[in-house]
């Protein structure tokens, strides 16, 4: 049954609340147990309200974090012996109260709660969830002895931790919402190159058919968020990669090595490889890495036949893996500041004449090393607004497939995804040339083929791509050992966030 069903992306169908799986032979009354879960409901929820917002992946991996945090937190009321995230916040009933109804209404409030603070201006979306629900938004008990009370207090709880966790969500650090109060300062320019090992801001086109034409100079998107609160890390520091990337003075020859690796797999890019690049892409107006694996997670739910209890302490493990992999990742970008493979391969080849991905429809041909660029459209910029090491798809997913594997008890995963002849968004109706089908036997597959992506994209070097993977896997470790303590019944102590520093 596993290999029926076909994780799909933004472009794919979706059902009404957004659960996004194309279900290929699956008959509508699992469709409609999949649907009735509350918890995958506003898990597509916020995934479809991050897809409208665009607001970047580590945003994109806090606000998923906070919003099942508040779901688990409200959850753990109801359940025998689970701790919330935090102490001093256990709400739990008596047995007769611990209901699958309670916990429903539990964790529906907590999300309201929690997606309206996070999206103000969108609440009539989440009124509509709450409506199909049969909920009424307009509730704002906290009465600890009411499921809805317990889902508001819950939610309180959480966000209020939360606006103090230095991600600036209130702007209260630095004027405007999730703003920079770090002072952080590129050391190049879109025209200039100053330092051959920093990153450089780039003129990128602005996503916009209104706008066609027009260009904005990329600025370092959220460069303090190595200083918020982690869930299970003890700091953004603690998995810092000892080994930084290649520099130009340091570590020159393995600096000028990584950059022809990438231009010989821009030679030899095959329909594949593309379509790879392209399906893990996750960029502006998607639900981004972070929500790409709670996509993955709805199918696991699907494939396993979970119940609320399993979906509430799944979601509840891999949203935090995500912000943890954000706040590691986002720690080694702005620690390390280290330049992309546009900028080092412009600066490296300018004036030679290289083999490499000519542009659109155009395949493999000779250029000038200063013309080469990642595989992309015209109206479209592949290289992300931060800097390249390590890679953030890669922590990200190495993380997510830590979780999902732990989870679900095995490595074996079985989706797919099909692309028509013809369906590539940067060459339509040339690449690919037959139908092609993207499997991923097992998740560490897949987490896999999600780093790599970012190489076939060559927006990311080889060193920066295995640095993200092997720490995302220590991410997904101590979110794990985390988690199940409190699941559990035990409040881990101040040294759970060392104990896999303490094995490496």
């Amino acid at each position: 049954m596993a290999s029926s069903y076909i994780p799909a992306k933004r472009t794919g169908p979706l059902c009404e609340l957004g659960l996004a799986l194309v279900m290929a032979g699956v008959c509508a009354a699992t469709m409609a147990q999949a649907q009735e879960n509350a918890a995958v409901q506003w898990n597509n929820a916020a995934i479809q309200e991050i897809r409208y917002l665009h607001p970047g992946p580590t945003i994109n991996a806090r606000t998923l974090a906070i919003v099942h945090t508040c779901m688990y937190d409200a959850w753990t009321a109801f359940d025998a012996k689970a701790l919330p995230s935090s102490p001093g916040r256990d709400l739990r009933r008596p047995a007769a109260e611990r209901t699958q109804s309670n916990k429903q209404i539990a964790i529906s409030y907590a999300a309201y709660r929690c997606l309206s603070d996070l999206f103000p201006g969108d609440v009539a979306k989440f009124n509509a969830v709450m409506s199909g629900l049969r909920l009424d938004p307009g509730d704002t008990s906290t009465d600890p002895a009411s499921p809805a009370g317990i889902g508001n207090l819950a939610a309180k709880a959480v966000l209020e931790y939360r606006h103090k966790d230095g991600s600036n969500q209130l702007g209260e650090l630095h004027p405007g919402a999730y703003s920079d109060y770090t002072g952080y300062t590129a050391r190049n320019d879109p025209d200039h190159i100053n330092d051959f090992d920093h990153w450089q801001p780039l003129k990128t086109p602005v996503p916009d058919r209104v706008l066609y034409g027009k260009f904005i100079t990329q600025k370092f998107q959220t460069p303090q968020w190595g200083l918020v609160k982690p869930f299970a890390l003890t700091s953004g520091s603690q998995v810092r990669p000892r080994e930084g990337p290649a520099t130009f003075q340091g570590s020159h020859e393995h600096y000028v090595k990584q950059a022809r690796e990438l231009i010989e797999l821009s030679a030899q890019l095959t329909d594949e490889h593309k379509m790879i690049a392209e399906y893990w892409a996750d960029g502006p107006r998607s639900e981004s890495p972070p929500g790409h694996w709670c996509i993955f997670a709805q199918y696991v739910s699907v494939r396993d036949h979970h119940s609320l209890d399993d979906d509430v302490k799944m979601f509840f493990m891999l949203a935090n893996a995500m912000l943890d992999a954000s706040i590691a990742a986002w720690d080694a970008k702005r620690a390390y500041d280290s330049v992309r493979p546009v900028t080092a391969i412009h600066i490296l080849f300018a004036g030679e004449q290289i083999q490499a991905w000519g542009g659109r429809f155009k395949g493999t041909q000779v250029i000038d090393g200063a013309n080469w660029q990642p595989y992309q459209a015209v109206t479209m910029a592949s290289t992300p607004p931060f800097p390249e090491f390590m890679s953030g798809h890669s922590t990200f997913s190495a993380a997510g497939a830590e979780i999902l594997k732990r989870f679900s008890g095995s490595d074996n995963f079985g989706a797919s995804y099909t692309y028509e002849r013809g369906r590539s968004m940067i060459e339509p109706g040339l690449t690919p040339q037959t139908q092609l089908t993207l499997t991923w036997p097992t998740f560490s597959a897949a987490a896999q083929q999600a780093g790599m992506s970012r190489r076939y994209f060559g927006i990311h070097f080889a060193d920066a791509d295995l640095a993200g993977q092997a720490t995302g896997r220590q991410v997904g470790r101590l979110v794990w050992e985390k988690a199940m303590a409190l699941i559990n019944g035990q409040q881990p102590g101040p040294e759970a966030g060392q104990s896999l520093k303490a094995r490496q």
